[in-house]
């Protein structure tokens, strides 16, 4: 298969940051029970990781084909094999402030890269799109690993204990490991530069892309749909553990199931992206998702579960709410492929700079609203909230797919 070996290496590298990305909601849920923090004081974890990830991404982007792409995917895993080796002589919240910080600074130059290296190891914009519906389901594969590895690690008879801080062990290793794939890979990145210009010129291309009506409109859907996916994903640990009464360990393994759902959806969207057309599948999406909130949630008031339930015999509730993940998967790659596909390579970088930086955005907004009503009101209430972005989500889709972009030569 044509450059199969990069690939494969693009698809290790989004493993590795799914598991550490994604473990914020497990180490919010354990900050609580360890140190005895708040939920809006832990919900900063989401702003330590996605703030680096905006300002890097918006610093970065336009520059990162000049500095290298297989370069800057090294630093990244570099740095984060030494964080994690550090981690499990973690004995206060800073350090999992910083762990954060360091993660999000190293996705930025991953995720970049990874975009980028999409348009140079496909042909067409249907092979665009299915790769990238392909490599985000193998995310969400890395976000199930990391829940399942996490609560292997966690002891439910002392929720105080600070064993499972040794998983970092095993997530350095894998740290390590993808940085010597990456080392001895080949990656040719001609096609991602542009020799016509200088460090300034490629800021003016970045700064041109706003000028685009479509572009703004994909950064407002970008926005949105992470905002609620990662209150969704953030916080759903928590809501087992607190609403549903489940143990911990269980509490993170509904993390890995929804994770699995979110999969298994963006699987399913590199296939249908090449039967249909990316608004329509958009659209079932989000409707689909919005109408599984409104029957499942009623489900989890006055629920009663005893301390012996585990997933042979939980209510059936327990099982839906992180199901309705596969309905919200396809929509992140499908609208990004589309914005991808719609420009020259060399604009690839600084596009997917844009994308990074909005995404993390409504990560953090989502994260911090989501704890922040949690607390006051109730998780029902704070998950019902995603009805709204939702309803924005989809009349901004709609608009984009009218739009047309002519890059200017």
């Amino acid at each position: 298969m044509k450059n199969f070996n990069i690939k494969a290496v693009l698809f290790l590298n989004y493993f590795v940051f799914a598991i550490l990305l994604n473990s914020v909601g497990t180490v919010i849920l354990q900050m609580q029970q360890n140190f005895g923090i708040t939920k809006s004081s832990a919900s900063v974890l989401e702003g330590f990781k996605d703030l680096p990830i905006a300002i890097c991404s918006f610093i970065l982007a336009s520059f990162l084909p000049k500095i290298g792409i297989k370069k800057s995917m090294l630093i990244a895993l570099f740095l984060v094999s030494c964080m994690c080796f550090v981690m499990p002589f973690a004995n206060d919240f800073w350090f999992f402030k910083l762990l954060f910080t360091i993660v999000g600074i190293s996705f930025a130059l991953i995720k970049i890269s990874v975009f980028t290296s999409i348009g140079l190891v496909t042909n067409t914009d249907k092979e665009h799109s299915s790769f990238m519906g392909y490599l985000e389901g193998f995310f969400m594969i890395g976000v199930l690993a990391g829940n399942v590895l996490f609560s292997l690690f966690i002891d439910d008879h002392d929720p105080r204990s600070t064993h499972w801080l040794n998983v970092y062990w095993v997530l350095g290793g894998v740290s390590t490991l993808s940085f010597l794939f990456l080392f001895f890979t080949k990656l040719n990145e001609s096609d991602a530069k542009s020799e016509k210009t200088d460090l300034l010129g490629d800021l003016r291309n970045s700064i041109s892309l706003f000028s685009y009506k479509k572009v703004l409109f994909f950064l407002l859907c970008a926005f949105l749909f992470v905002l609620v996916e990662q209150s969704f994903q953030t916080w759903t640990p928590t809501f087992y553990k607190e609403i549903l009464k489940v143990p911990t360990s269980m509490s993170i393994q509904a993390g890995a199931v929804l994770a699995g759902a979110f999969a298994l959806g963006r699987f399913l969207s590199g296939f249908f992206s090449k039967k249909f057309s990316w608004i329509y599948v958009v659209s079932f999406c989000v409707v689909g998702f919005a109408i599984s909130i409104l029957l499942v949630l009623p489900l989890t008031h006055n629920i009663h579960i005893n301390t012996n339930t585990n997933w042979f015999n939980a209510p059936l509730v327990v099982y839906l709410f992180p199901l309705m993940g596969g309905l919200l998967a396809p929509i992140y790659p499908s609208i990004n492929s589309v914005i991808l596909a719609s420009i020259p390579k060399y604009l690839h970088s600084a596009m997917a700079g844009l994308i990074v930086v909005f995404s993390a955005i409504g990560g953090t907004v989502g994260s911090i609203i989501t704890g922040f009503i949690f607390q006051e009101f109730s998780g029902q209430q704070a998950f019902y909230l995603s009805l709204i972005p939702l309803s924005l989500l989809i009349v901004s889709a709609v608009i984009m797919n009218k739009l047309k972009i002519n890059p200017k030569k």
